[in-house]
């Protein structure tokens, strides 16, 4: 199978990397709107045309699934994107759901979700997890992280500095969604912060458990697929990232 993956940059790295360890396809196409990001300042309106012109992108590609691995188009655009698509798009808001309720069965857990403007102004977290019956959710603007992480900072002082602007009044959660994946690269800084108390949920685990789930996906080579890498802007960053998370 072959399959395409969307970002707003370099987050859907961490989606990727899952999706590499699961053994579950043959080629892999890697597309970054790095020219524009973040998505996550820019209005619902813009989010869509985006997202409609990524998948002409993919279109060229005779891809058999894309995936969106962007919480805030998976939030605005994802219905949009598949009225111009034959193959079947799927984002990252269902599976982080349902990881989450997988790993929390108890429905009055304190639950933080940490994402982009954008996305928590969707509240689209808090809506599936309350239908859900999750009692005591909150959702944190967090979207200064994304500028850090596309600069290659995923530890130090500038990081430890912005955890004190965005957490120093908050509770330790007893879960964290990430809900935006650039955050799974600063994911243990994260953890370590709340001193290794929280489970953190992530977009790259949750879409495979998601995937073996709804498509019965199975493990196709022990191979690494052939991924391609592209980027609206200095592709050399995607990959040079890529060899670094990727390992």
């Amino acid at each position: 199978m072959k399959i395409g993956v969307f970002d707003s940059g370099i987050g859907g790295l961490t989606v990727l990397k899952s999706l590499v360890n699961s053994r579950c396809f043959s080629e892999i196409i890697y597309y970054g709107d790095t020219a524009r990001v973040p998505y996550g300042v820019k209005d619902k309106e813009t989010i869509i045309r985006f997202s409609i012109e990524a998948v002409d992108f993919f279109n060229r590609f005779n891809i058999d699934m894309l995936i969106v691995a962007c919480n805030t188009v998976s939030a605005y655009a994802i219905n949009a994107m598949r009225k111009y698509a034959t193959y079947p798009i799927v984002g990252v808001i269902e599976p982080g759901v349902l990881s989450l309720s997988n790993k929390i069965s108890d429905k009055n857990k304190n639950i933080l979700i940490i994402a982009t403007k954008a996305t928590t102004k969707s509240r689209i977290y808090e809506k599936k997890l309350h239908k859900l019956g999750y009692k005591n959710t909150h959702s944190l603007q967090t979207g200064f992280f994304v500028p850090l992480v596309e600069e290659g900072i995923f530890k130090g002082k500038l990081l430890n500095t912005t955890f004190e602007y965005y957490f120093a009044n908050t509770k330790i959660p007893d879960a964290i969604i990430l809900g935006c994946t650039h955050f799974p690269l600063i994911q243990n800084e994260i953890k370590k912060y709340f001193h290794n108390k929280p489970i953190l949920i992530h977009s790259g685990d949750a879409i495979i458990e998601y995937l073996i789930k709804k498509y019965r996906l199975k493990k196709v080579s022990k191979k690494m697929p052939k991924i391609s890498y592209f980027a609206s802007a200095n592709p050399k960053s995607i990959k040079d990232s890529a060899k670094i998370w990727l390992k």
